[in-house]
């Protein structure tokens, strides 16, 4: 054999606990090197799979891997994956009181592993998603590297439209030529939208949707009884996605501010109160901030989710005031479905119509939930939305997505630039690699929204601090 297999086959990537946590099949993902498990990154999966929080869930799915890959032989001793080898490394030698880091560490003893197998004559590479743990590794002459097989450049990344300046003249035709000369360049993704603007007034501008062909469709408000509309082109675009029942899965990203939440769980209760779309909104979003599952939290049920679930209360509360401030609640509903009314007294309409938050669970139109629940169920005839994706991994969107059962619409929504979890960023998160992996299905839409509507004060916040 030359010596150039017999290096390659002696290349061996040290893979850390959570790069396991983040991808259960990153095992996979490392051609025909070796796939060092260090013995005490098992000691950390089988503290992990207690939990009831997304991490225990994917260490659940790890061991599971780890348990069918024993019929290849002993892991201990190696075993044929797709073109390499998975070997779990045991260590034979303690670590020395002149070894620079914390002795009784697992995490120490991890990287420990790695020096030990390049002591023995490996090649070794370190690989986690912890930045510090790559930085410490550097420090004992060990290669380490980042886990990236799913990031996507930030600079690069399916916004879900196209701007494109235009004249006055142009906006006044039906389908402006410009339409064309987008077709004419590549990559434009069905279900994209683009954006006609004039070239001297931002403000004047027309919206289209890629459909497919040589076929666009020009964008406008929903047709919906409450007195809430799009704020921007942006806001325009997702609306448009929201309301098409054909579109299964759509992801809204953008800073805070700009209005994901609010668009989705406006288009939610407005089809399921007064389109009959759907049955149920389900609303649901991770507790990733305090890396437990939701038990953690202090008070009943009731109590834990209200308190988890402020933001979505803070939104659905402006919708209700917006529409009680409008048109009478009940007449809308009833002018929908095509009936008549006995008008009300001014004194009565005065009073609030819209159903409280709490009417809405008791009627079973609305349910929140934590998303530990949300796992090997079929969810159909639902509009449900995931809120702060950016906070999840692609392997834990899989996991939703897969969810949804017939006659349902999933939103993912989230702010890449705002992520709470130390093992993700704004090229690794779920949302952002969902978006990347579905553009261009026929089911998908995605929109990125870049305009604060929030306060001034807010706007300023996103972008100084």
């Amino acid at each position: 054999m030359a010596q150039k297999e017999i290096d390659a086959k002696k290349k061996v990537y040290v893979l850390d606990t959570n790069v396991l946590v983040h991808d259960p099949y990153a095992i996979y993902n490392f051609g025909d090197a070796i796939v060092g498990i260090p013995a005490v990154v098992l000691e950390q999966l089988d503290k992990f799979k207690r939990e009831g929080s997304p991490r225990g869930r994917t260490t659940r799915d790890v061991i599971r891997l780890l348990d069918s890959l024993r019929d290849r032989g002993c892991l201990g001793k190696g075993v044929s994956l797709d073109g390499g080898t998975l070997r779990v490394f045991f260590l034979d030698e303690r670590m020395p009181p002149t070894f620079p880091f914390k002795i009784r560490m697992e995490d120490n003893e991890i990287l420990f592993t790695a020096v030990s197998l390049k002591h023995k004559g490996y090649d070794v590479v370190f690989v986690s998603k912890d930045l510090n743990a790559r930085v410490k590794a550097d420090t004992l002459g060990i290669p380490s590297q980042d886990y990236i097989k799913e990031d996507v450049s930030e600079d690069r990344f399916y916004k879900g439209w196209v701007r494109v300046r235009v004249s006055a003249v142009q906006l006044k035709k039906e389908f402006p030529e410009e339409l064309k000369h987008v077709l004419e360049e590549p990559g434009l993704e069905l279900n994209e939208f683009v954006l006609l603007e004039s070239q001297h007034n931002p403000f004047n501008y027309r919206v289209f949707r890629y459909l497919g062909g040589t076929t666009f469709k020009p964008v406008y408000d929903p047709l919906i009884k409450w007195p809430l509309k799009a704020r921007n082109p942006q806001q325009l675009m997702a609306l448009d996605l929201l309301f098409d029942t054909s579109v299964q899965l759509v992801s809204l990203i953008g800073p805070a501010g700009t209005g994901k939440t609010f668009l989705a769980l406006l288009a939610g209760l407005h089809q399921v109160l007064l389109d009959d779309e759907y049955q149920r909104l389900l609303v649901s979003r991770p507790v990733v901030p305090l890396g437990r599952d939701i038990g953690y939290l202090p008070g009943t049920l009731e109590e834990k989710l209200r308190s988890w679930m402020l933001p979505i209360y803070d939104n659905l509360d402006f919708i209700m005031h917006a529409t009680r401030v409008g048109q009478h609640f009940e007449e809308v509903q009833a002018e929908m479905r095509g009936r008549r009314v006995k008008k009300k007294k001014e004194k009565e309409k005065r009073k609030p119509s819209f159903p409280s938050l709490d009417e809405l669970i008791l009627q079973g139109k609305l349910s929140l939930e934590a998303i530990t629940y949300m796992r090997g169920r079929s969810i159909p005839y639902q509009y449900i939305l995931i809120d702060e994706v950016q906070n999840l991994t692609s392997h834990e969107v899989k996991t939703l997505v897969s969810r949804v059962g017939v006659g349902s619409k999933m939103i993912l929504t989230g702010d890449p630039y705002q992520i709470d979890s130390p093992y993700l960023d704004f090229s690794s998160n779920g949302l952002v690699v969902a978006a990347e992996r579905f553009k261009g299905q026929y089911l998908f839409g995605s929109v990125y929204l870049e305009t604060s509507e929030r306060s001034a004060l807010s706007q300023l916040a996103g972008e100084l601090l």
